[in-house]
């Protein structure tokens, strides 16, 4: 399926509609402030699987990122943030980030793997962060293309759908997408240190 939703002013139904889609198990693709991502509700771990699959790959290789749509929401997933990245992260969020912070225990339980990091999203995309308010628990995420494959089908909505109709539950048409990838900042010394200069210019 594919809907339209207006990120000016989200239709309350539509959103209501993804979030149901989240809440079954769904696979979504859906609109950041960077390159559409694809993802799963954090309550449904075995669609991760389902998502590595589409990928082309396995779960323990797939880089993916946690959208929350508050700092609130880190404690579940991430060890104590010092002040300094904690002060960084507010100053630049919502915005086409993605923090790679220190993983508490329940993150190698939620991905079955040895992960001791765990990449954070709150992209600056009305869409987005409302299905999450919603949902009231984080979404995960990753790109729907891989490092260095910009091709049309990845900002054209419609040419998305095309290509994924059959392989997911819902596409958002929330617009075009951006060619660029968000930039990744790892904060796991404690200072900030970009590993991948993507969207965003950071400030610190």
């Amino acid at each position: 399926m594919l809907l339209k939703i207006y990120s000016d002013s989200p239709s309350q139904r539509h959103i209501m509609r993804v979030v149901e889609t989240f809440e079954k198990g769904g696979v979504v693709i859906f609109p950041t402030d960077t390159i559409y991502g694809m993802g799963c509700s954090i309550k449904h771990i075995k669609t991760i699987d389902r998502i590595a699959r589409l990928k082309g790959g396995k779960k323990k290789n797939t880089n993916y990122s946690v959208i929350v749509n508050n700092l609130s929401m880190l404690s579940e997933f991430t060890r104590p943030i010092n002040n300094h990245i904690f002060r960084m992260m507010k100053k630049n969020l919502p915005g086409p980030f993605t923090f790679i912070l220190e993983a508490n225990n329940n993150v190698p339980k939620l991905f079955q793997s040895k992960k001791k990091t765990i990449g954070i999203r709150m992209p600056d995309n009305h869409i987005i962060t409302t299905i999450v308010e919603e949902l009231g628990y984080p979404v995960i995420t990753t790109s729907i293309r891989d490092e260095d494959a910009v091709v049309e089908y990845t900002t054209d909505p419609e040419l998305i759908y095309e290509k994924y109709e059959n392989m997911v539950d819902l596409v958002i048409d929330g617009g075009y997408g951006d060619h660029s990838p968000s930039t990744v900042v790892d904060c796991t010394s404690g200072s900030p240190e970009i590993i991948r200069q993507g969207k965003g210019i950071l400030m610190e």
